[in-house]
């Protein structure tokens, strides 16, 4: 019987995607439930399974743009394991049991040697994938290079090693040689072809740009509160709950505050009317290899500092390991961006349509700053709200940065809800 394995719909506003990478070979013995190929979106990259157990035909290319429901493989059911004769040859040595007359008299006769030499041949291969995950693409690239999996580093899932591994490491390896001509050899220029998510990101910072009155308003926080209070409960924090307590959890809690005051800053245009939501869907912008992705934490207000920081640690964990899906990025009515992580001491963050602003956060810095007449140093950060001027007064985004500045500056505030 022939199984179809079609892309599959991993969102309702999404009908095409690009397969980025297989990660069995052509006429390979595939089992139900394992990763076939990774399809990337212009949200996600996610893993798709075989849907039954037999011998793979791939009908598509690495790279390939795929649309939802479309057919980049058949599966025929009726396929041999051919990893199964490996564990034959390995329990051949039974007759071993009822050797030993035979032994004696072929004592003075070379050929005993013999025998444990030829099982070795087919046994090294056979463990060898089954230690170590790899795509076929890139067993095969292996195998032609002559180099053993196991001394490859996998970045994949898992640690999978994806055809990238096997290239990199051939690069390194040839590094030695190459160093004398390494100035010489380098291309003037390189070109890459865009990822579908990056040319989503693209087109909606075109969009965020050009279709909305952007505007950004500045203040500065005095962290030194906040830093107090981290140091102090750091640890028992950690014991009781498992999870480190950072920063984002003090301006998710502080955003949620302000979001309720200031309602209009929760809204949205659609046509001629404005949408104001009720609940504070905060997205928090996780950057990885692939770009910048949004996870959204649903109905903040109801989260615990320990539930916010849980649930960031999640999503950036599978968003770096290329599990995030399209429903966890769904639904935002706000969004937080940190580019202090990175160094940055002051931006412009750019709107995440068709949210009506977004947060930005930004590197501590210590600064002198007037303090009831006398010049002191204080832990600082600038924060930026940018946002859509159009259904946004100035009045209000100030108001905003102002109450998160009060709420930050006095964190207790939050624990009293005043």
């Amino acid at each position: 019987m022939i199984q179809d394995v079609q892309v599959p719909s991993v969102g309702e506003s999404i009908s095409e995607g690009v397969l980025a990478k297989w990660n069995v070979a052509d006429g390979q013995y595939v089992e139900k439930g394992d990763a076939l190929f990774d399809l990337e979106t212009d949200k996600a990259t996610s893993e798709v399974y075989a849907p039954a157990a037999g011998t793979i035909q791939l009908l598509a290319g690495d790279g390939d743009e795929v649309r939802v429901g479309a057919v980049v493989a058949r599966i025929d059911t009726a396929g041999k394991a051919t990893g199964a004769k490996p564990a034959k040859a390995k329990a051949e040595p039974k007759p071993k049991a009822d050797a030993p007359a035979k032994k004696a008299a072929a004592a003075p006769a070379a050929p005993p040697p013999a025998p444990p030499v030829a099982p070795k041949e087919p046994a090294a291969p056979a463990t060898d994938s089954d230690r170590v995950r790899i795509s076929g693409v890139a067993r095969k690239m292996a195998e032609q290079a002559g180099i053993d999996p196991a001394a490859i580093k996998g970045t994949g899932p898992h640690g999978r090693i994806s055809s990238e591994d096997v290239e990199a490491h051939l690069a390194q390896r040839a590094k030695p040689a190459a160093a004398p001509v390494a100035e010489s050899a380098q291309p003037e220029s390189t070109r890459e072809r865009m990822s579908l998510l990056r040319r989503r990101i693209a087109e909606r910072m075109l969009e965020a740009t050009q279709a909305t009155a952007m505007l950004t308003t500045f203040n500065d926080v005095d962290m030194s509160a906040v830093l107090e209070m981290r140091k102090r409960y750091k640890e028992p924090f950690q014991e009781r709950h498992g999870v480190g307590l950072g920063f984002m959890s003090f301006f998710v809690r502080a955003t949620v505050v302000a979001l309720r005051d200031f309602p209009r800053i929760n809204s949205m245009i659609d046509g001629n009317d404005i949408v104001t939501f009720h609940k504070q869907h905060v997205g928090v912008a996780v950057s990885t290899d692939r770009g910048l992705v949004v996870p959204v934490l649903r109905d903040a207000a109801r989260l615990s500092f320990a539930d916010i920081e849980r649930t960031i640690r999640d999503y950036a964990t599978k968003a770096r390991e290329g599990r995030i899906e399209v429903a966890d990025m769904q639904g935002g009515t706000f969004t937080i961006t940190n580019g202090g992580v990175f160094g940055s001491l002051l931006s412009t963050p750019i709107l995440n349509p068709p949210q009506s602003a977004i947060l930005g956060m930004h590197r501590i810095d210590e600064r002198p700053v007037a303090r009831d007449g006398q010049v002191v140093v204080r832990p600082m950060m600038y924060v930026a709200l940018s946002y859509d001027h159009r259904i946004v007064d100035g009045r209000e985004a100030v108001g905003f940065l102002v109450r998160i500045k009060q709420l930050i500056e006095d964190p207790a505030r939050l624990a009293l809800d005043v």
